[in-house]
Order: structure tokens, then sequence, then C-alpha cells
């Protein structure tokens, strides 16, 4: 008797997946729990089992497709069967000019919805400074080794604008809340947004209550959320309820650009690139290593005011490494 393969619940408010890509194929034998399916939800993406070993006798989707949570998609075989798979013939060669229709994935349509919903319902303003990364390098360079050595896992930039970001917004309460209908609500804790590229879009795993975090366990956090956002590994939960964001678009090369901010959030940090630039210090031109930074943000409960001393406050932190008390 067909054992019917159904798409599993994956979060209270998902009703609809989208068929990422099969692994198996019809006639497959599979073993019991074998992966068939990667599944795409609106924020990640999840793997779809099989309930038990044998033949996967039908497909009942394609790659691409929608499909109801509860719905049954394919159909299993207990008994193992002989059918072998006919490998369709290659396709005739690039000849002539031609369009690709191509289904828009669930996250990346849930990334285009977020960005327009952010445009429409938000007064979004970019600020800009630059920071002297002298002394975030150096520090580096001194203590790195040392660093990894002890907690294993390297010294990177993230976890010095993550401990800055906390501070920064300590001191601006403002640019850590969100407005909900008339109200302000003000977040007393600081869960931090990391926006991650993949293959599939952009996703912000959350750093939950960074304000807590050394940053040997910031540096750890946002590797493991960094592994596991590309191997489309990341739990719903774990892209949901940022407080803040923080982009590095300076890993793509980016010298400058103007993050949008995530709803219902208030404010997104971006960090750029690292450019060897000349600058005045104290009367001489020297060359620095000099990084734009900016902050976009919502002008209606933010002014001004607010979002560049947000941005003052993280510079200062920045080119003061020291004060931050880390942990070597």
């Amino acid at each position: 008797m067909p054992i019917e393969v159904k798409i599993p619940e994956s979060g209270e408010s998902i009703t609809e997946v989208q068929i990422g890509r099969w692994l198996k194929s019809e006639g497959d034998r599979v073993e019991h729990e074998e992966i068939l399916a990667e599944i795409e939800t609106g924020n990640a993406s999840i793997e779809l089992r099989a309930p038990t070993g044998g033949t996967l006798s039908k497909l009942l989707k394609k790659n691409g497709e929608s499909a109801k949570v509860g719905e049954v998609i394919a159909y299993l075989e207990e008994a193992p069967t002989d059918q072998q798979k006919t490998q369709p013939p290659a396709p005739a060669e690039a000849e002539t000019r031609a369009d690709e229709v191509v289904p828009m994935s669930p996250l990346r349509r849930r990334i285009a919805q977020r960005l327009v919903q952010a445009q429409h319902s938000a007064a979004l303003l970019t600020t800009f400074n630059e920071i002297d990364m002298s002394g975030v390098l150096e520090l580096r360079r001194e203590h790195g080794q040392a660093f990894h050595q002890r907690y294993g896992v390297k010294l990177g930039l993230m976890s010095f604008f993550v401990k800055a970001a906390v501070e920064a917004l300590k001191q601006v309460p403002q640019i850590n809340a969100e407005v909900q209908d008339h109200n302000i609500v003000f977040h007393h804790y600081y869960d931090i947004g990391v926006a991650v590229g993949t293959g599939r879009g952009l996703v912000v795993p959350v750093l939950r209550s960074a304000e807590r975090l050394s940053f040997a366990e910031i540096e750890r956090a946002i590797a493991d959320l960094s592994n596991r956002a590309r191997e489309n590994k990341l739990k719903v939960d774990e892209l949901q309820g940022g407080t803040f964001t923080i982009s590095n678009g300076g890993v793509y090369g980016s010298l400058l650009s103007t993050p949008i901010v995530n709803p219902p959030q208030s404010g997104i940090l971006g960090l750029h690139a690292i450019q060897e630039r000349p600058v005045a210090r104290e009367g001489n031109v020297v060359i620095r290593p000099m990084m734009y930074v900016a902050l976009t943000y919502d002008h209606r409960l933010i002014d001004g005011r607010e979002a560049v001393t947000f941005l003052k406050h993280v510079k200062e932190v920045i080119e003061t490494p020291a004060r931050m008390l880390i942990e070597i």
C-alpha cells in the first residue's frame, strides 16, 4: 500500500511552502529518514525526510511548485522494486536566444515583500560617518592568534561592531525601539540581527541578548549561524524577533551603500570595505585604514540628532577598542 509523503508543519504562521528541489527521483530506493527534498518557507529551508524505507513511486509536485502544510506531495512503496530510472535525453546545444522562467523562491518573495513593506510603512533616512580602523586592526594583529588558541574561533570585525552597536543603542534607545500603531515600544534587551548572504538570498539570523555575550561567544554564534545559513539549516525562530540589524556589505567590496531597515525594526547599521585613504591627523596627512558606515533609520521616531549621536558613539568605541574590555 502506498505511503503518503506530506508537507510537515514548520511554524505557526506558515501555511504554504515551496518545493525547493527534489533530491530523489521516481523509482529511487530510499531509507528511513533519508532526505527526499528541500522545502523552502518564507524564512528558511527545511529538509523533508522519508517516513519509512521503500521506493519513491510517485512525485506529485515539481521543483518550484507550492504546496500546503499537510498536503501529500509524493508516495512511497514499502516493497523494493527493480524498476530503474530512465535518463532523459541530453538537451541540444545554447543555439537560439531564449528566456528562462524560474519561480521566485519563498525566501526571495519574502525578501521582496519586506523590502517593499519597509519603503512604504516607514519614513527612512540614512546618515553616514567614517571610522579609522587602525586600533581594531592592530588589536587583532597583536592578540588574534592568542584569542584563536584560547577560544577556538577567529577574532573578526563583527564582534567589535556588535559590542559597539549595543553600547550606542543604550545611549540612543529610540533606535532599539519600534512603532506599533500609535505607540512606541522600547526594547530593554538587544537582539542583534546579523545579515548573511547565501546562494538563495540574504537572511538575518539573530544574536539573542547580545549585551550578555562575550567577544568569543559572539564570534562562535556568528560562525555557527553563518555556516548553517549557507547550508539552509537555520530554524525559523532564529530568523525572527531582532531589535536591530548589522549588515556588512564590505565583505563583497561595497564602499558605500544605504541599507534598508528590516521591519518592524527602526534601524540598521551598514558596514563597508576597509580602504586605505589619506586623512588629516594633528596637522599632518597620513594614510589610515578607513571604513564608511551608514545608519538607515525610521524618521517617525528617530530624529537626525539621535541618528548622528548613535553613529558618533559607534565611531568612538571602534576607534578606541580597548574601552570594550575585550576578553583576551
